[in-house]
């Protein structure tokens, strides 16, 4: 099983093969499983302590240019554009980054969004395409808000056993 896993992290571009490919990141990285850097990993930037989830894609390109690469007066047209993801961002499961977007600092993508447009630092989007929800700080205000206290101590002790415990109804 460890094989098949191998494989398909090759086939899609693991962290590692993006690395050696150009892919320029930060100290602090880290990356779920399953995010294909694309074609043009070197077109890519990551800051420090960007965590991405996993099955996110980055595009670096417009595959579309190659429909009417065959005709005379288009044929010399490509599309390309670099993606920059700042510090301290967290990129949510199965969300598309476009060419040529600028995510800043501190920022949320919301799982499943297509960012098509460079996000302001401190924001949160999410959606198709991703749009502005909130700021940083209205998401950390309402997160603590909405949290129901716990015991960190038992919590750091053993997660799986305590949040089993922590989420049972």
């Amino acid at each position: 099983m460890q094989i098949i896993k191998e494989i398909l992290s090759l086939l899609r571009g693991s962290y590692k093969t993006a690395l050696k490919d150009g892919l320029k990141a930060g100290k602090g990285v880290t990356v779920m499983g399953g995010v294909n850097f694309g074609s043009e990993p070197y077109l890519v930037t990551l800051g420090d302590y960007v965590r991405i989830s996993y099955d996110v894609a980055f595009i670096t390109h417009d595959g579309g240019t190659w429909t009417f690469r065959d005709l005379p007066e288009y044929e010399d047209v490509i599309k390309y554009g670099k993606i920059s993801v700042g510090s301290r961002t967290f990129i949510g499961c199965k969300s598309i980054i476009m060419p040529g977007v600028k995510i800043g600092e501190r920022c949320v993508i919301g799982a499943g969004s297509i960012v098509t447009k460079d996000v302001p630092d401190g924001t949160v989007v999410c959606g198709v395409p991703a749009r502005f929800v909130m700021t940083i700080e209205e998401y950390a205000q309402k997160c603590k808000s909405t949290m129901k206290p716990y015991d960190k101590e038992a919590y750091m002790a053993d997660k799986k056993v305590y949040l089993q415990e922590y989420l049972s109804d």
